[in-house]
C-alpha cells in the first residue's frame, strides 16, 4: 500500500471469511489444551472456564465464541472469523493472531499482554479494560468500537487505526508508536492519552483535546 500524503500510512488488512468448512458441533470437554480447530464452521464455541493454554483456531469460523474466564494462554488464532466474543474476562496472555476479524460482542477485561497482534480487525465490540503490556500490533483496526481503557505500557504499534471508535483512557510508558492514526476516533470524552504520544490526530480534535493535552504536558491553562 503506497504511503497516504499525510505520511500516515493505513492498515493492511486483507480479510477473507474461510470458505468450504465443515460443520462443528463440539459439547462439553470436546476441546482441550493444545488442540487445533481447523476448517470449522462453528455456531457456538463455549469453552467459558475451562483451561484450555496453547489452543490453535484456524480457516475457521465462529459464530459465538464464550470464552468467560477460559485459560486461554498462548492462544493461537490465524486466518479466522469469530462473528461474536462474549468474555467477561478474556485471559488470553502470549497469544498470536493473524488475519483475524472479531465483528462484535462485548469483552469487560482482556489479558493481551505480550502478544502479537498481526492484520486483525475488532469491530463494534465493546471493551473495558485492555492489557496490551507488551505485546505487538501490527496493521490493526478498531472499528466502531468503545474502549473503556488500554494499558499500553512498552508495547508496539504500526499502522493502528481507530475509525468511530470512542476512547477513554489509554496510558503506558516507553510505547512505541508509527503511524498510528486517531483521526477517525471519537475522543471528545478521553480522559488520559498517555500512551498515543505521537499519534496522528485531525486539527477539530486538536481544539477539543487542547485541555487535555495541556495537562499532560504539564501546562496549567488559566
Amino acid at each position: 500500500m503506497a504511503r497516504r500524503t499525510d505520511g500516515t500510512d493505513a492498515p493492511r488488512t486483507t480479510i477473507a471469511e474461510p470458505s468450504d468448512l465443515e460443520p462443528w458441533a463440539p459439547g462439553p470437554g470436546d476441546v482441550l489444551s493444545g488442540d487445533r480447530i481447523e476448517g470449522k464452521r462453528v455456531g457456538v464455541l463455549d469453552i467459558a472456564g475451562e483451561r484450555v493454554p496453547d489452543l490453535e483456531l484456524e480457516e475457521s469460523v465462529v459464530e459465538v465464541l464464550r470464552a468467560g474466564d477460559a485459560d486461554l494462554r498462548g492462544l493461537r488464532v490465524r486466518d479466522a472469523v469469530v462473528e461474536e466474543l462474549d468474555a467477561p474476562v478474556l485471559r488470553a496472555s502470549s497469544s498470536t493472531w493473524r488475519t483475524v476479524r472479531v465483528s462484535g460482542g462485548r469483552v469487560g477485561s482482556a489479558e493481551l499482554y505480550d502478544s502479537a497482534i498481526d492484520g486483525v480487525e475488532f469491530i463494534g465490540l465493546k471493551l473495558g479494560f485492555v492489557n496490551l503490556r507488551g505485546a505487538t500490533l501490527t496493521d490493526v483496526v478498531f472499528r466502531d468500537c468503545v474502549v473503556d481503557e488500554l494499558d499500553l505500557a512498552d508495547a508496539e504499534l504500526v499502522r493502528v487505526a481507530f475509525p468511530g471508535t470512542r476512547i477513554r483512557a489509554v496510558e503506558g510508558t516507553g510505547t512505541r508508536i508509527e503511524h498510528v492514526d486517531l483521526r477517525g476516533a471519537d475522543l471528545d470524552r478521553a480522559e488520559r492519552l498517555e500512551g498515543l504520544r505521537g499519534a496522528t490526530i485531525g486539527s477539530e480534535q486538536l481544539y477539543t483535546l487542547a485541555p487535555l493535552l495541556a495537562t499532560q504536558a504539564g501546562y496549567r491553562v488559566d
